[in-house]
């Protein structure tokens, strides 16, 4: 492809900021840098025809954490790296909302349940158990008991009696949220340019030379916002995590409203309107969902089907309208990676599967790198 003298001129010349990946961490790092910067030329490339990898795919979960995931968490990092994390995705949550207001992101204060299958019931009691230290533990961020027992008013199927309610927990509509965020990126005179796949870059200390499939032009800073697909920018320190999701036709006389996690946060379900949208299972084959490849298997599609017409809605004839798949950013520490590559090249990545959460503020705080 031949580019002309107008779109080297406008789009590639004199770039300060290029940001690859527009999703809600590069259009929040866009928007955070034309506040510090309102003369700057800021360039955000994207590889897909939309944000390609979570930001459009996610199941619009305004949460921070299941209480199975926080005592699970606890197994693997410090009690202050946990508070702290929670911290991180709180007040993310505050600044998106803040940033586009609950109305544009059809924010809903349902509260999240947690659910517990009858043949788990040890994961049940070690929740219980645990229930008044995870409150005390969350207070000082909260001011108020996060966790409480609650009888299942909703019919589930084949579970303990008990669910565990946290009435911080909301859900929002992904796609105006991201269509908001992209819409306020173009009022802010921010340029994206979509299907452009960073081939390669180099830092020459004085800019950077980014290479796309068959061009290649000069910026000042580079920041990368790739998420789950930044496996070799951060040498292994992000594996990418494929979610798959499927929605069901509308069901007439749904009562059921609100976020809903199971087994630790690796399913997970909400109401939209009349239909239930459902995803996770990538536990049941964490080798073949460490991909970034989209796509379906049928032994996680099987078990979300029978989780939905055995759990969710026992009894019910259930048809399922449409699936997909996400790709998420995980790795050994739930803690995001927000660092220097080099003297003019950032990142910020590894979300944990938390980014609607936490994606604002990484983006705000890759600005700030800067």
């Amino acid at each position: 492809m031949q580019l002309s003298y107008w779109e080297i001129k406008n789009w590639f010349t004199n770039v300060d900021f290029t940001i690859v990946g527009s999703g809600i961490v590069g259009l929040h790092t866009g928007l955070r840098l034309r506040e510090k910067y309102p003369e700057s030329k800021i360039l955000i490339l994207e590889k897909g025809m939309l944000p390609q990898g979570a930001s459009t795919k996610n199941a619009g979960f305004a949460c921070f954490g299941s209480i199975s995931e926080i005592i699970e968490d606890l197994k693997t990092h410090t009690e202050e790296d946990v508070i702290q994390l929670i911290q991180k995705r709180w007040n993310g949550l505050q600044l998106l909302r803040k940033r586009l207001g609950d109305n544009t992101i059809d924010f809903k204060p349902y509260g999240g349940y947690e659910l517990f299958l009858k043949d788990d019931e040890n994961s049940f009691f070690e929740c219980s158990n645990k229930l008044t230290f995870i409150n005390e533990i969350l207070r000082p961020l909260f001011k108020a008991n996060v966790f409480a027992k609650e009888v299942d008013r909703f019919g589930f199927g084949d579970i303990n009696e008990y669910l565990i309610f946290n009435p911080f927990e909301a859900q929002i509509d992904t796609g105006n949220m991201m269509q908001a965020l992209l819409k306020q990126a173009i009022e802010q005179d921010i340029l994206i340019l979509n299907q452009q796949t960073v081939t390669s870059f180099t830092d020459n200390e004085n800019g950077v030379e980014v290479a796309l499939d068959d061009f290649s032009f000069t910026t000042k800073k580079l920041l990368f916002a790739t998420n789950g697909f930044a496996n070799e920018l951060t040498k292994g320190g992000v594996k990418p995590a494929r979610a798959q999701v499927l929605i069901t036709e509308p069901i007439p006389n749904l009562d059921i409203k609100g976020t809903f996690h199971l087994d630790r946060g690796y399913y997970y379900f909400r109401n939209i309107g009349d239909r239930i949208l459902l995803g996770g299972g990538r536990n049941l084959d964490f080798e073949t969902e460490t991909t970034t490849e989209f796509g379906q298997t049928e032994i996680v599609q099987k078990k979300l089907e029978d989780l939905l017409k055995k759990v969710i809605l026992p009894d019910q004839d259930v048809q399922i309208e449409h699936r997909w798949s996400g790709i998420m950013g995980i790795g050994n520490s739930k803690n995001p990676i927000v660092s220097q590559l080099s003297e003019n090249v950032y990142c910020g990545v590894r979300l944990g599967g938390m980014g609607v959460a936490i994606g604002s503020l990484i983006g705000t705080e890759l600005a700030d790198l800067v």
